[in-house]
């Protein structure tokens, strides 16, 4: 079959990125042709056989660029008709959407005020969210979080028969290898880290929605003798500006390193203390099992999709909602303060990732576009 991927922009350490490029290339392996719409492309070329088109539409504001792009897809796919259109953003005329996002009409309604309905944003994102989850659409969604299915059928009414809900999607490089513990030596003595340091991490780019803010808060208010001790790093594809402003306010000067994408993630989860992920809205959270499979233990916030795996797990920590600051504060000293907790919690993480199927998504996935009729 021909097969058509959509992706408004690609860049190399987006989850969301890869999960595309993980799916596409499991289809093509089982010999279907893969074509893969985008508008931007950044970092590697794309895997030897797929036809990448960067389509040439440019707008003053992203949702009217991400409309032109809709219709120019469209147009080209009326010339060249595919089998199976694929979405990895909300659009029209898509077979299968893939959902990372959560629902934009849940957080226009409790996240933003009442003027923010009034723009031009909300009308196309509402609009292109409505084109997918309406229930006189077809489109075949593919779930990877129980959390939102409940505000699409809240907001849309969609047919339960359209969810499909998919495992996670783990990649095998972030379990712990065998030389784990070199490598966590390797990684502390690279960042100057002593044996009584602790590095806490947070990894994964959109910063504001992923609570960075919460976590250099919580840094700024440990008490005395664990703030000396305590370094964090932050790792994704955003505008650090407004956090470093927070920083500096903060007086945390080189207590906080802020550092776009890296392609050696799996070192710093091997190396940290502690993953931290306070976020305000994630639909999953796939750090967090990426730490949970590096022995590396979690807090994080009751609202990530994944959060449920760190307490089955008991791979570390998660705060209630609604939110509190000083909850997470207390939480971070407790587990900072409690050596053989932390240790159960690596040792927990490592059994469950032995036994827990958090790896097969993209195989799944490809099941479910390549089996439709």
């Amino acid at each position: 079959m021909q097969l058509a991927f959509c992706l408004f922009k690609y860049f190399p350490y987006g989850g969301l990125q890869r999960d595309c490029l993980r799916i596409a290339l499991a289809c093509q392996a089982r010999g279907h042709d893969i074509r893969l719409y985008t508008m931007e492309w950044r970092g590697e070329e794309p895997p030897p056989g797929f036809e990448r088109i960067i389509v040439p539409v440019k707008a003053w504001q992203n949702h009217h660029r991400y409309g032109k792009f809709s219709a120019w897809v469209q147009a080209d796919l009326a010339r060249r008709p595919v089998d199976r259109l694929i979405g990895f953003n909300k659009m029209p005329g898509l077979d299968f959407y893939y959902a990372a996002d959560p629902c934009f009409e849940e957080v226009a309604r409790t996240l933003r005020g009442p003027l923010y309905r009034l723009g031009g944003r909300y009308r196309h994102f509402a609009a292109a969210e409505r084109t997918v989850f309406a229930p006189e659409n077809h489109t075949k969604i593919l779930m990877i979080s129980a959390v939102q299915q409940p505000f699409f059928v809240k907001y849309y009414g969609t047919p339960a028969r359209r969810f499909h809900m998919l495992p996670p999607g783990i990649a095998p490089d972030r379990r712990a290898p065998a030389n784990a513990a070199e490598l966590r030596a390797a990684f502390r003595r690279e960042w100057k880290l002593g044996d009584e340091d602790f590095a806490l991490v947070q990894i994964g780019s959109g910063f504001k929605n992923k609570g960075l803010d919460r976590s250099i808060r919580a840094l700024a208010a440990l008490p005395e003798a664990l703030a000396r001790r305590t370094r964090l790093f932050a790792l994704g594809d955003d505008d650090p500006r407004p956090f470093q402003r927070q920083v500096a306010t903060l007086g945390l000067g080189d207590r906080v390193s802020i550092m776009s994408g890296r392609d050696d993630i799996p070192h710093f989860l091997l190396g940290a203390d502690l993953l931290i992920h306070p976020a305000y809205v994630e639909n999953t959270g796939t750090v967090l099992l990426e730490a949970v499979v590096a022995g590396l233990p979690v807090l994080t916030t009751e609202v990530c999709g994944y959060a449920h795996y760190i307490l089955e797990a008991d791979a570390g920590r998660v705060t209630r909602s609604p939110f509190a600051q000083d909850t997470l504060d207390q939480t971070l000293v407790a587990m900072l303060n409690d050596a053989g907790a932390r240790q159960q919690w690596a040792k927990n993480g490592l059994a469950f990732a032995a036994s827990a199927d958090l790896y097969s998504q993209h195989e799944r996935a490809a099941d479910l576009i390549l089996g439709a009729g």
